[in-house]
């Protein structure tokens, strides 16, 4: 037990109760709500930190994600889990293309996405991407017709681990000059994308 434990008496009972309250919930909890939920003394800073402390280098990890506080499993028992644990089904590449322009330019319109891809978007690749939770409407443009503005969701930062859309690497950082990416794909075969809606 650490010295941030001991000091407090009822730290200990706050403790199991931020546990209790974290694994049941079904997103991240934020802070905000998590210290709603803990007594008035109980100081929630200082509970998630004695708790991830806890829980550093388990099977389970106290992780922040998507604007709160979540139990996942430790990132490098992955490999094990995946005999126990479904493995989800991967988007098609089209899909995957739409979500990173979504996720670096929202909010933006089906026509941007099209021109932005150079390609026409089919309806089957937002659906996809609806039905996995990762965007969602976030209003229309003020532009003749109204059209829908696209947006990630809280699913999107969840699935991808990470804490807010801040924690995005750097569009700039993952563009590779079309010279070099030519010259390697001559020398490596793009591998097969998996089978999606718009492949059968």
């Amino acid at each position: 037990m650490s010295g941030a434990e001991e000091a407090v008496p009822d730290m200990e009972a706050w403790l199991r109760l931020a546990e209790a309250l974290l694994f049941a919930a079904a997103e991240p909890l934020p802070t905000a709500a998590l210290s709603r939920l803990l007594p008035d003394a109980a100081d929630a800073d200082a509970v998630l930190a004695a708790l991830r402390a806890r829980y550093a280098g388990r099977g389970v990890e106290l992780v922040e994600v998507a604007g709160g506080w979540q139990f996942r499993t430790a990132p490098d028992l992955a490999l094990a889990l995946r005999w126990v644990v479904p493995v989800p089904r991967k988007l098609p590449r089209v899909a995957m293309e739409t979500l990173a322009i979504i996720a670096w330019r929202q909010p933006v319109t089906r026509a941007e996405i099209e021109e932005m891809r150079g390609a026409a978007l089919a309806q089957t690749t937002l659906d996809a991407l609806l039905e996995a939770k990762l965007i969602e409407p976030k209003g229309q443009r003020e532009t003749p017709g109204r059209p829908t503005l696209w947006g990630t969701t809280r699913g999107f930062l969840t699935q991808f681990g990470l804490t807010s859309l801040r924690d995005l690497p750097r569009e700039a950082d993952l563009l590779v000059p079309v010279e070099a990416n030519a010259a390697q794909d001559r020398q490596t075969p793009l591998p097969e994308a998996p089978p999606g809606p718009e492949d059968g």
